[in-house]
């Protein structure tokens, strides 16, 4: 499920419509203490999520879906603290970044846990809290940046996933350069991942052997024009998969109000090595079209899996999955599937009220191949959020979601799905 994604497009278009600097980045440095920043976020999070059929928490034979029941509701807050130095002055800036990070538990159970906000203790039952920190040493030269250390990564081929209360951290060396104007490069090596309810280092898949081992990649962004870019990018998971990515993105203005934009993605996996995960090969692509008048927007999008598996992510981040029809449950990712969605965006500032806005998508999936016939599945979505404009609790955000998802049962089971988000983000320094 896509939540958190880079946003490569609005990066790359700013990078084309400047002109080649004068100076660069490092030039223009004021130094450790005098750049640096300091950001906090509180997230409050409900969610329940009630499995129709078929799934669930404590085993009961004497059911047809061979658990008590299906419900899983829980909810808590978190708060995420971020500080960023600056660059000391000269040729070489150098700087670093730490992050704190920790969440406490207001309600949810052992009968009712599994929704991903909280890991189990030794007798099974939700965590009261959680906690964990890093820190990163980054070095910059002219406007080339190099950091090493925990920190949140956003490549299409890894990426760091920010859905429940707290994200996942990674370790590693990241190189991300820009020193020509409308390019941008990155390069990087990571050897560990904690997951959003793990607080060792290699928590994202459990235990060994099924750990992040090392994950090199490459990518890079570029801006044809200020409404045409695209983006290539790999990945090596040492012995899981080699994966490469490739994206366009195409904005036309039709007058002042209204636009077409299309956006193109495409995946290749193919597994390696111990192939730790078992088989991966899979080609996957979509094609999404939006027309923007004012405050509306409509969304079509058609999505295609071909090879002997489905499109596969996680050891590489939960977020990796830059794909249209990745929405708030299913990513209609099945081995051989096709799947069509249909969007509905609304801004509410063209009716003078600033800040608040709705959403609604339906996407239909079907000819997935499994061990007995095809699979189907279909989900709707719902969703509004109001951030406050003005005032002491300004940035102050609202959010309900809710998804009503279907599927054969040789696929998946059904689930309704209902989150609460509160967030507010704070700049200190």
């Amino acid at each position: 499920m896509r939540v958190m994604k880079w946003s490569m497009i609005a990066l790359a278009v700013a990078a084309g419509t400047s002109q080649m600097a004068v100076a660069s980045s490092q030039d223009e440095a004021k130094g450790f203490v005098e750049d640096s920043s300091l950001n906090l976020k509180t997230r409050a999070m409900y969610m329940n999520r009630d499995y129709r059929n078929g799934d669930g928490n404590v085993p009961d034979p004497s059911k047809s879906s061979g658990y008590k029941n299906g419900y899983r509701e829980d909810s808590g807050a978190s708060l995420l603290g971020v500080f960023e130095s600056g660059f000391t002055q000269g040729t070489v800036g150098v700087g670093v970044d730490v992050i704190a990070m920790g969440s406490v538990r207001f309600d949810g159970g052992s009968g009712r846990r599994g929704n991903g906000l909280f890991a189990n203790d030794s007798e099974g039952n939700p965590e009261k809290s959680q906690g964990k920190a890093g820190a990163a040493v980054k070095f910059r030269v002219s406007d080339t940046v190099l950091k090493y250390g925990d920190q949140f990564v956003a490549s299409p081929v890894f990426a760091t996933d920010d859905s429940r209360l707290m994200p996942e951290m990674t370790r590693g060396t990241l190189i991300t350069s820009k020193e020509f104007s409308g390019l941008e490069l990155s390069a990087g090596r990571f050897t560990s991942m904690s997951a959003q309810t793990g607080m060792g280092h290699d928590s994202i898949l459990g235990k060994d052997p099924y750990a992040l081992t090392s994950a090199n990649i490459a990518g890079a962004t570029y801006a044809f024009t200020d409404n045409f870019t695209g983006t290539i990018a790999a990945s090596d998971v040492e012995d899981y998969f080699k994966k490469q990515y490739i994206n366009l993105n195409l904005t036309t203005p039709l007058s002042d109000n209204q636009s077409l934009n299309f956006d193109l993605n495409a995946y290749r996996t193919k597994d390696q090595g111990k192939a730790l995960l078992q088989q991966q090969d899979n080609k996957i692509w979509s094609l999404a079209a939006a027309y923007s008048l004012e405050g509306h927007k409509f969304t079509l999008a058609y999505q295609r899996s071909s090879g002997d598996t489905g499109y596969y992510y996680g050891v590489d981040g939960g977020g990796t999955v830059f794909l249209a029809n990745s929405i708030q449950i299913s990513d209609f990712n099945g081995a051989e599937e096709k799947s069509w969605q249909g969007r509905y965006d609304l801004n509410m500032a063209s009716y003078g009220v600033p800040g608040l806005s709705f959403m609604t998508r339906y996407v239909k999936g079907d000819n997935i191949n499994t061990a007995t016939g095809e699979g189907k599945e279909h989900e709707w979505n719902l969703e509004s959020k109001y951030v406050l404009q003005d005032g002491p609790a300004k940035d102050l955000s609202l959010r309900v979601r809710y998804a009503v998802y279907r599927a054969t049962s040789n696929y998946s089971v059904d689930n309704n799905d209902l989150r609460l988000i509160i967030e507010y983000p704070l700049s200190i320094l």
